[in-house]
């Protein structure tokens, strides 16, 4: 099975379908709060490509005991997905890897969470909720639990997905096997209990030479501390000598999850026309998303000849 796992980044306000399906849905009455809200148009293929999900994570803090998740299906055709917990953890490079058996220091939100409904029928331009509890025992440890709440595409037994109306038929002595690749998406759960923090700083700032017909890549290292998670976006500015700074690059939704102590970036540049990136200062900041207030976590700079 395939599957895809994000830190996910807000939508664009542009498409206006979508907008209205969600605002309807979720009963909400400020299109302009909507735009900027988090959810997601999951890449292909088609059946994720209609699959919305808002919010695209869910984080419980202080006495919070319930959240839920909205899925919306944008699409033409009816999708079923079933949905259950599992353990992840995030390497340096930021990609998943299943978490058997956890390693020391990861705590895993699971076995504090509920959820309902386990599996989900989506009509064309139809939701579904999915209410999550929370439940702590009293002795649980203070800091940070995390897992991903994993949404697997089933799939349909008729029609374009069945077997006997896509298998080429076996020639005398042959066997016919059709290999079809399922897809799923998760996103994460954290919980946070008792007094968390964390602090978060910006190492190892380079701009390599890019290759030939190749853009520019800074490369950085995010260094963790505490015991929560960081979350938040990386935007690179330039500064020519004498003039004024442009944004040249963004990354949204980046995050560095407990127990790791760093993650290493790579942020594409892309200047505005005209822009040369030499003689000014190259600078990167860390902030928090814009619907949690923006705060700067960390920021460093570099001088280019």
């Amino acid at each position: 099975m395939t599957r895809f796992f994000f830190d996910f980044r807000p939508a664009t306000a542009g498409d206006a379908r979508v907008l209205a399906i969600l605002q309807a849905h979720c009963n909400l009455r400020r299109v302009g709060w909507l735009a900027g809200a988090c959810f997601i148009l999951l890449a292909t293929p088609p059946a994720l490509a209609d699959l919305m999900l808002f919010p695209t994570r869910v984080v419980f803090e202080k006495n919070q005991r319930a959240a839920q998740l909205e899925l919306i299906n944008n699409g033409q055709e009816s999708t079923t997905y079933r949905v259950h917990l599992v353990n992840r953890r995030m390497n340096e490079t930021g990609e998943f890897t299943a978490a058997e058996p956890p390693l020391p220091g990861e705590q895993f939100a699971d076995a504090l969470l509920r959820y309902s409904p386990r599996q989900v029928v989506l009509a064309p331009g139809r939701g579904q909720t999915i209410r999550i509890l929370l439940r702590k025992p009293a002795d649980l440890p203070v800091g940070e639990y995390r897992s991903h709440l994993q949404f697997d595409l089933v799939p349909e037994a008729t029609g374009a997905s069945s077997i006997d109306a896509q298998a080429t038929k076996p020639g005398p002595g042959e066997v016919g096997v059709q290999l079809r690749a399922l897809v799923g998406v998760s996103i994460p759960v954290i919980v946070r209990h008792g007094e968390t923090s964390a602090t978060v700083t910006l190492a190892g700032l380079e701009l390599p030479r890019p290759a030939a017909g190749q853009p520019a890549v800074l490369a950085v290292v995010l260094e963790r501390a505490g015991n929560r998670s960081v979350y938040g976006d990386l935007v690179a500015t330039f500064t020519p000598q004498g003039g004024v700074p442009q944004e040249v690059g963004r990354a949204g939704g980046v995050a560095v999850y407990t127990p790791n102590a760093m993650r290493r970036a790579r942020l594409e540049l892309q200047p505005p026309a005209g822009v040369v990136l030499a003689r000014g200062t190259l600078r990167l900041s860390y902030r928090e998303r814009a619907e949690a207030g923006g705060k700067l976590l960390a920021e460093t700079s570099i001088e280019l000849p």
